[in-house]
């Protein structure tokens, strides 16, 4: 059974912001889709067990961003 957690993404303004974000996320483990809407900052996972949000949280600072 799969888990949806949605968050809101602060400091993203193009494109590559998105990519970014998505390829930092797409590497925590039970990952299985990882969807950035750069014009609202929302980013949905999806997972196959639910994900702390602190792995969350590190991975989009790793991308140079932060959860709202």
């Amino acid at each position: 059974m799969s888990t949806t957690q949605t968050y809101t993404v602060t400091g993203m303004t193009c494109g590559h912001c998105v990519a970014s974000v998505t390829e930092e996320v797409q590497e925590i483990p039970g990952i299985e889709d990882v969807d950035v809407v750069l014009e609202s900052g929302s980013l949905t996972i999806t997972s196959s067990e639910a994900v702390d949000e602190a792995a969350v949280r590190a991975a989009v600072e790793e991308a140079g961003y932060h959860l709202a």
